[in-house]
């Protein structure tokens, strides 16, 4: 193995421990736009710096990831059907390694669907791209895609990991699974577990504990971290099983406590604003009540004073209230005697 390759082949899997993360982005290739990944650059930018390697396609890399980075970049080079083809399996390559190159590619990545009815044409694909990717240095990792109709048993992810090595592939993807350790030990080079569909956050810590646990030297994760309601703490959390040997439980614990400190920091940049507008609605009120609280007062005193007018007003309708007293006015004075 040349200098080049043994180089490139460090920067995804870390020598130090034999240990990888991989960042898993590359879903739109046959998905279109992923659920939570539907602004690449956006979902890319606050995890870059906590994985090891980024799987991606060529159109991402160049539109959604910092160049300044010096994340390795895990290049997918195939593709040629969508999530509603015929046959997800009927793939070729579709980047030349010119443009691999171009793009400082640290390893390339294709799919091969073994027992599936293109089989013949994605395992040949596998052994070309070998050939052309080592002429530089440039290793490639085979992704064990698995059809509806096939299994993910240890029997048959050991035979396609296998398929892959022997055509030369230097790291293989595939999927976890029970006797996991059979599948590692039939295969010759470095495996790396597939992250999968959305599962809940422990979950997934279990089973990058498992895969790490049973030979895999890392997860290739995507949904189960960019789909998380706290995707950085998620990637963390996953970073610490795969790089420091926490268990699921400290990498769990270490999860919620992320989450607890992400949650204190956000009322104070969102949770602010309603408060000063209910304020300002009630300063708004409290200046309406003062105003009209002046005028409720002059209007009892008005009514007072229209009171006492009314009760010193003679009544008309009542004569004899009105009729003089006569008795009492022809009366003498007994003080004028």
């Amino acid at each position: 193995m040349d200098w080049g390759l043994k180089n490139r082949l460090a920067q995804i899997i870390k020598p130090q421990n034999n240990r990888a993360l991989m960042l898993a982005v590359d879903h739109g290739y046959f998905l279109g736009p992923t659920e939570k990944l539907e602004n690449p650059k956006k979902v890319i930018a606050p995890l870059l710096k906590h994985c090891d390697s980024l799987m991606l396609t060529r159109g991402v890399q160049r539109t959604s990831v910092d160049a300044n980075t010096d994340t390795p970049m895990v290049l997918r080079v195939s593709g040629g059907s969508s999530i509603i083809g015929d046959d997800l399996s009927q793939e070729d390559i579709t980047v030349s390694i010119q443009d691999a190159i171009r793009l400082n590619a640290s390893a390339l990545a294709m799919s091969i669907f073994v027992g599936s009815k293109y089989e013949y044409q994605t395992i040949v694909n596998l052994g070309k791209l070998v050939s052309e990717a080592e002429q530089y240095g440039i290793p490639v990792l085979a992704v064990t895609a698995v059809g509806k109709e096939l299994g993910k048993d240890a029997r048959y992810l050991s035979l396609a990991c296998r398929v892959a090595a022997e055509q030369g592939a230097h790291i293989v993807k595939t999927y976890y699974c029970e006797n996991f350790e059979k599948v590692v030990q039939s295969c010759p080079v470095p495996i790396i577990v597939a992250g999968g569909k959305k599962i809940p956050e422990r979950d997934a810590m279990q089973l990058t504990y498992n895969a790490i646990k049973g030979g895999a030297v890392g997860v290739d994760m995507g949904r189960n971290i960019w789909q998380s309601e706290h995707p950085v703490a998620m990637i963390k959390a996953v970073k610490a099983i795969v790089h420091q040997n926490y268990n699921v439980d400290q990498a769990y614990k270490m999860y919620q406590k992320l989450v607890a400190e992400e949650s204190k920091r956000t009322p104070k940049s969102k949770g602010n604003k309603p408060n000063q507008k209910k304020s300002k609605k009630q300063n708004n009120q409290k200046k309406q009540n003062n105003q009209n609280k002046p005028q409720q007062k002059k209007s009892k005193k008005q009514n007072n004073q229209k009171k006492s007018n009314k009760q010193n007003k003679p009544n008309q309708n009542n004569p004899k209230q009105n009729k003089p007293n006569q008795n009492n006015s022809n009366k003498p004075n007994p003080a004028k005697k």
